[in-house]
């Protein structure tokens, strides 16, 4: 990817001035993000209609489980669950009792204005003209201010698609925010965006540098690991090749996920992120997997409690490699203003 020190462009490489050293108080913390959404059958064509907004035990069981745990999510949310007054009301709970924080998650489908055709390539909200993907944006900030008594200050992008002027736009809504790139992934073949080259480590982004961009936590791990992306670029364009280095454990790529990714795979990534010097372990998954039969990944009970056993694993693990679980305003506590220097606390 190319680098512009001046465009603030989430699709380009971020200048070495607009990479963000924390405060050194803050140390290597993690954070989880939910992209809290409609439930709708992932195999079928996108649509605006056929979808239900129905987990909403699996997520009061889930936030529950972090919130014994000492972990409090992100939920960045879309315009169908925000819509939802069960689950406006069951969220605003958590956020009364500061137990959970509201972001944003655009699904350009299911959001208003509904004026664009519904299909893949215009299911990434930054690819869509600019003034679309405003409005979408703007609708679902109303909404969320509406439904919560505040505007949302963190933004995913669902199906992580920004776009070129995604981050110029969040500024001008008041985000402070943006978890979006997907470092160590490309969506290119599927009309999405390209994060290959990206950073794992925070950085400004937007026209003013007034948006800080956390990106999702990927790691290559296996012996071959050192090779990075290069290598996993060679080994995908040699078709077999990528699934015999994972089987044998030589190489793969893990994102900090607990859907699709096994434990021990995850641990390994945690260590990996670790030894690279990632100062924020991003987590994420998607919240109608916390109920089964949404989602590819807990379609039945057995799933779901498989699901927990991941988490307790992983908690475990980085509870004892010191890493603590971090809140968006922790977070974004220790992001220092441009051209200043961090000073431990």
């Amino acid at each position: 990817m190319n680098s512009s020190p001046h465009d603030g462009n989430l699709l380009k490489a971020p200048s070495a001035e607009d990479m963000i050293a924390l405060d050194p108080a803050f140390g290597t913390r993690f954070m989880l993000f939910v992209d809290t959404e409609e439930e709708f059958d992932w195999n079928a064509p996108l649509s605006r209609t056929g979808h239900g907004v129905t987990a909403l035990g699996g997520m009061a069981r889930g936030q529950a489980y972090f919130a014994q745990a000492g972990v409090k999510p992100v939920y960045v949310t879309d315009y169908p669950v925000v819509d939802s007054d069960a689950a406006a009301e069951m969220m605003g709970r958590w956020l009364s009792d500061n137990a959970a924080d509201i972001g944003a998650h655009l699904h350009p489908w299911v959001n208003p204005p509904h004026v664009e055709e519904v299909s893949a390539a215009n299911s990434y909200a930054g690819f869509l003209p600019e003034t679309i993907e405003q409005a979408k944006l703007e609708a679902l900030c109303q909404r969320i201010s509406e439904r919560f008594g505040r505007r949302p200050v963190a933004y995913r992008a669902g199906r992580y698609g920004v776009g070129p002027h995604s981050a110029r736009l969040l500024e001008q809504a008041g985000f402070k925010l943006d978890s979006s790139v997907r470092s160590r992934f490309d969506y290119s073949g599927q009309n999405g965006p390209d994060f290959r080259g990206m950073p794992l480590t925070p950085y400004h982004a937007g026209s003013d540098r007034g948006i800080v961009e956390l990106p999702l936590s990927t790691a290559f791990v296996g012996l071959l690991r050192a090779g990075g992306e290069r290598l996993y670029r060679t080994a995908q364009s040699m078709g077999p090749l990528a699934g015999a280095l994972a089987r044998a454990r030589l190489f793969s790529r893990v994102p900090l996920t607990p859907e699709g990714v096994p434990v021990a795979d995850a641990l390994a990534a945690v260590d990996a992120l670790i030894e690279e010097g990632v100062p924020v372990l991003n987590f994420s998954f998607h919240s109608p997997t916390l109920e089964p039969g949404h989602t590819p990944y807990v379609r039945e009970e057995a799933d779901l409690r498989s699901f927990y056993r991941w988490w307790d694993a992983v908690l475990d693990h980085l509870a004892r490699r010191g890493v603590r679980a971090a809140t968006l305003d922790q977070f974004l506590a220790a992001v220092p203003a441009r051209g200043q220097a961090c000073q431990a606390a």
